[in-house]
């Protein structure tokens, strides 16, 4: 009781204490933003709302994503929406076979001028606030170590000389689950920096239906931009300002931990199914998700339910299933499944 009552008086201090008042506007700012954002994305965008609420959720949060989609499903459209709902700077680079990290960084080029000649350093697109990197599995592992570098430390090193990206930044990074052929399966070290791996799928028929309406006619109506990068980054500090219980942080623990193979491990299907588990980023982004969630549906605390609905798309990307797994017809989705039954809130059953 003592612990339940110290959260209770730090939740109230976030939404009370004088010395935040720009926090509680933010809050209230993020209340609000959901219904405001779907409003305006609708003009776009038909359907997809779980879709739309984790690419929210990870932008809140100042995470990156990994859309997995088949061709024609509004992947770009949807990123591009988000980056003119934000009012910040949006960059889509095509992933090819032969795209080299100068064609991302940027390079240095000769420049002639009055008196001299001199290397100048032209910015590449990744400098952008939001970026979408498409299809971004079919390009050499030298490009993808250039595109880690900027999504871990927001950072580029081009002719020796470390450039900073501006803020906020984001990776939104597609794959197409068909086509694989000549493609480079990203390394784990770069899958394990998404925060999210959303996968988006064929609309229902009823929507199917609204957007070809939408797409063949005249009419068409353009998004307003309602916030700008700055609310943005006010936006992720509130997020982390939120208050969790510390039984909802181990429950997220115990979530990524009981997904690694090992002789600890008291889940048979876990062993016999996994090759490798969620590592520690698992359970810092479904607390970091759940608390923007949390704001997002108007409570100022996070709860087992926010865990269990981000744990999909967090670990998704993160569990390596074997052989054996694929042979017996079973996906990460499927274990997750299993993971969230096997899973209490009072620990492994």
């Amino acid at each position: 009781m003592q612990r339940l009552g110290h959260w209770k008086q730090e939740r109230e201090t976030i939404l009370t204490d004088t010395t935040y008042e720009s926090e509680r506007l933010a809050v209230e700012q993020i209340k609000g933003a959901r219904e405001r954002i779907g409003a305006e994305l609708s003009k776009v965008i038909v359907g997809q709302q779980d879709v739309i609420e984790h690419l929210l959720i990870a932008v809140l949060s100042g995470g990156h994503c990994l859309v997995t989609g088949a061709p024609g499903l509004a992947k770009t459209l949807l990123v591009k929406s988000l980056a003119q709902l934000f009012n910040v700077t949006f960059q889509r680079i095509q992933f090819t076979p032969d795209l080299m990290p100068a064609d991302i960084t940027g390079t240095e080029i000769l420049q002639q001028t009055d008196h001299e000649r001199k290397m100048v350093f032209v910015k590449g697109p990744i400098f952008a606030n939001m970026i979408l990197a498409d299809e971004i599995n079919r390009t050499p592992p030298k490009t993808q170590a250039a595109m880690l570098e900027a999504m871990q430390e927001h950072h580029v090193t081009a002719a020796g000389v470390g450039y900073r990206l501006s803020e906020p930044f984001f990776v939104f990074a597609t794959q197409n689950p068909i086509e694989m052929e000549g493609t480079y399966p990203l390394p784990e070290a770069q899958l394990d920096r998404f925060m999210f791996n959303v996968s988006i799928n064929y609309l229902q028929e009823d929507d199917e239906v609204a957007v070809v309406r939408q797409t063949t006619t005249t009419d068409s109506e353009a998004i307003e931009s309602i916030f700008s990068g700055e609310d943005l980054l006010r936006f992720q500090d509130v997020v982390r300002r939120v208050p969790i219980a510390e039984d909802v942080v181990r429950y997220a623990v115990r979530l990524a931990a009981a997904s690694r193979p090992g002789p600890k491990n008291p889940l048979d299907f876990v062993n016999e199914w996994v090759t490798w588990g969620a590592g520690l980023r698992a359970s810092q982004y479904m607390v970091l998700g759940g608390k923007a969630r949390a704001l997002l549906e108007g409570r100022a605390h996070v709860s087992f339910d926010d865990i269990r609905a981000l744990a999909h798309p967090v670990l998704r990307h993160r569990v390596l299933i074997n052989y054996r797994a694929e042979a017996e017809g079973v996906i990460v989705d499927s274990l997750v499944d299993r993971l969230l039954k096997s899973v209490k809130e009072s620990g492994i059953r």
